[in-house]
């Protein structure tokens, strides 16, 4: 609790105000996003208690909200509804033992400092991720919302049986209404910029029109809550239904770490601070282990929670732990209070939400500056929409690494030419008017050398060698980019280097990195790679080997 140690009395009254505030999203919002799990409301509120306290305890963060999310909640319900029914007793013992596989699985990556593996949800992944989850997220609210019982297992056909059912039997008028006017009474806060959150005027609302109307037997309400603390819910969980929630467990794991380390990080940095990736994975471990032994499910930072808490005044962690007790009152004195909340404002609250996720802008931004790049978004979203969340993850990651492996088997190459105005070589397809060295052929390689791309690093040089008029003594490989090779490439290298011995050429390399040297000599290279092989610099290879030509055509060194 590093946050107590440095803490000024002066900030607990801001702490104080902003945890009641952040209360009134913190309900509604745990209850909504347990309904788009497919589990009990209860739970939500079980997973938004847990984890605040455990942050508070553990976390590196000043002030981050942790708790139930929009965008977790179908891969949930995506990992749980083929072992269990919806909102079953045994759909909170499997989320909740998600949870701890989650838990674990961010404890042990932080122990073994994994952190870098979020790499592997790039932007545009990420971008048609939280579009697709938008869609499914949408799709699944959205008969809730209209009172109506739609069937589908993708979003599309959720819509089209929707629509359908609209049309053909119509809409329960009293829910469709009170889900309306809860999405105007959300966006008009939110469209205004007013502190207080939107959802709270819509569960506050929505209830009082329920009461006042006496419309209890008209929509379907979420009913009392059970009156108690968190307690263990995993009875009944079988070692079938372990080994079934191990795969989902990773990419959920993946997804909460990365979402969470880019809010902290962000956080941080706007105040000149920085956290521990390490320290964030371990607490979100205990976070997610925590509330899955005690009645919750996975859980992940809120992108519209903590703000909420930092506009209402909140300076560290007591506002989480101010809102968490808050919440387990709310449980133990006032649970009959939801028996005239109506599902269809939930809906409502995950729909905005959920497309609250959509950013409209960096989409445009990214289809305007790499196509191929919006490629891999379309597919991530496609795979989200079509096949399921956790499928359509696994597929754009899998896209996204085959891209790399493309940019590296095929990189950009470049023969290199001396500008007299300009230091250094440059490339000549950018710059013309750059001059061939004599006797020289200058390359460079703009990737690490591996068994997929050696064959074409040797095709390269080859070219070059075989385009050119000229009398060459020398190729110099320009290899700052060169970060890495393997075996197999080596063996491409040697017979390259075979084939110009051949044509009375010699192979050296320029700017070589230490380990990737001491990497090429570890081959057994020593004999055919000596020291007159390795120049630190492309210039220093020049002056050098242009010396040693001018020595052997009888003329003095410069």
């Amino acid at each position: 609790m590093s946050w107590v140690r440095g803490y000024d009395r002066r900030w607990i009254g801001r702490d104080l105000l902003a945890g009641a505030a952040l209360v009134g999203m913190l309900i509604p919002a745990g209850m909504a996003y347990a309904q788009a799990a497919s589990l009990p409301p209860a739970a939500g509120l079980y997973a938004t208690i847990v984890p605040l306290l455990v942050y508070a305890a553990l976390g590196p963060s000043r002030i981050l909200i942790l708790g139930p999310d929009s965008a977790l909640a179908p891969m949930i319900s995506a990992a749980v509804l083929p072992l269990a029914a919806a909102g079953s007793a045994r759909a909170v013992a499997l989320a909740g033992l998600l949870a701890v596989f989650i838990g674990a699985y961010l404890l042990v990556a932080a122990l073994s400092r994994l952190g870098a593996l979020t790499g592997l949800l790039s932007g545009p992944i990420r971008l048609g991720y939280l579009a697709g989850i938008a869609l499914t997220v949408g799709a699944n609210q959205l008969p809730t919302l209209l009172g109506v019982v739609a069937p589908g297992d993708i979003p599309w056909e959720r819509l089209v049986a929707t629509a359908g059912v609209a049309v053909s039997h119509g809409v329960n008028v009293a829910a469709f209404i009170l889900g309306l006017a809860s999405l105007v009474l959300i966006a008009v806060p939110r469209l205004l910029r007013w502190k207080v959150p939107g959802a709270l005027f819509a569960v506050v609302g929505s209830m009082l029109a329920v009461w006042i109307a006496g419309l209890g037997d008209r929509v379907a309400v979420v009913g009392r809550l059970p009156q108690g603390l968190p307690v263990p819910e995993l009875g009944g969980v079988t070692l079938p239904d372990a080994l079934a929630l191990v795969a989902p467990a990773a990419g959920i794991a993946l997804m909460v770490f990365a979402d969470t380390s880019v809010l902290s990080q962000s956080l941080a940095s706007r105040e000149g601070l920085s956290v521990s990736g390490t320290r964030e994975m371990a607490t979100l471990g205990a976070a997610n282990f925590a509330t899955g032994l005690l009645g919750g499910f996975p859980v992940s930072v809120s992108s519209s929670r903590t703000p909420v808490a930092m506009e209402a005044g909140g300076r560290t962690q007591l506002t989480g732990v101010v809102a968490a007790l808050l919440v387990a009152v709310f449980m133990g004195v006032v649970p009959g209070l939801t028996a005239y909340l109506p599902t269809a404002t939930l809906a409502a609250v995950v729909i905005a939400a959920a497309f609250a996720l959509v950013d409209p802008r960096a989409i445009t931004r990214l289809w305007r500056i790499s196509r191929r790049e919006s490629l891999l978004m379309l597919a991530t979203f496609a795979g989200v929409t079509t096949i399921g969340v956790l499928q359509g993850i696994v597929i754009a990651v899998v896209l996204s690494l085959l891209d790399f492996i493309r940019q590296a088997w095929n990189p950009y190459r470049a023969e290199l030419g001396d500008r007299p105005d300009v230091p250094g070589y440059h490339d000549m397809t950018r710059h013309p008017e750059a001059q061939r060295v004599p006797g020289l052929i200058l390359a460079r390689f703009d990737a690490p050398l591996f068994f997929a791309n050696g064959p074409v690093f040797a095709a390269f040089i080859r070219g070059l060698v075989d385009a050119e008029e000229r009398a060459v003594t020398h190729v110099v490989v320009a290899a700052e980019p060169i970060t890495g090779i393997d075996t197999t490439a080596l063996d491409q290298v040697v017979l390259l280097d075979d084939w110009l011995d051949a044509h009375g050429i010699g192979l050296v390399f320029a700017e070589l990195k230490g380990p990737v040297k001491d990497r090429l000599l570890q081959f057994g290279t020593v004999e055919r790679f000596g020291p007159d092989h390795f120049y630190p610099t492309v210039s220093a290879a020049v002056r050098n080997l242009r010396s040693e030509d001018s020595t052997d055509d009888g003329g003095s060194r410069p």
